[in-house]
């Protein structure tokens, strides 16, 4: 079991959604919701602490693997989150990537935490910081008007780059 003082949170993002929880939830831990939301791409759980997850790319191609840390109906979900370029574990370590849904009024209130197993400089960070809220959002206009708007977002070049003089390879990624 992977325990969760091992991580260091380095970002987290607080949205308000007017839905019930157990819809945040399902749209989390779905593939029909996620394709819509995660710009085409599919999330599949096994729904339970150490199941598998997968996210896969809308070409059905595995891009993020990992593990089922924390399966709590609607309230919490803590998952490894493994983007599957060579070296990139292997150099930067581990991500786990938490979400809380907590009763708010007539929103729930969704936290989303990536944190990692050792501090990551803020040109590796970049990507995940420019992703997230757009992530985030479509997830929210889903949710609540039944419609995720597309987002036109540039490739995390400050990222990549970072990543390249780590020495790790992304796949398919601007020059």
């Amino acid at each position: 079991m992977i325990s969760a003082k091992n991580w260091v949170p380095q970002t987290v993002y607080t949205i308000y959604i007017a839905a019930p929880a157990e819809l945040v939830w399902q749209a989390l831990t779905s593939a029909e919701f996620s394709r819509d939301y995660f710009s085409g791409f599919a999330i599949e759980i096994e729904p339970r602490v150490g199941g598998a997850l997968k996210l896969l790319a809308p070409d059905g191609s595995p891009h993020i693997t990992g593990e089922v840390v924390v399966w709590n109906p609607p309230e919490a979900l803590s998952i490894t989150w493994n983007v599957g370029w060579p070296g990139l574990v292997e150099t930067l370590g581990g991500t786990l990537v938490s979400y809380t849904i907590e009763p708010a009024g007539e929103t729930v209130k969704l936290t989303m935490t990536e944190a990692h197993e050792r501090p990551l400089d803020d040109d590796i960070l970049s990507g995940g910081r420019q992703g997230w809220p757009a992530i985030l959002s479509s997830l929210k206009s889903l949710l609540e008007t039944g419609r995720a708007p597309r987002i036109a977002m540039q490739p995390p070049l400050r990222m990549i780059a970072a990543l390249r003089r780590a020495g790790i390879e992304v796949p398919g990624a601007p020059e």
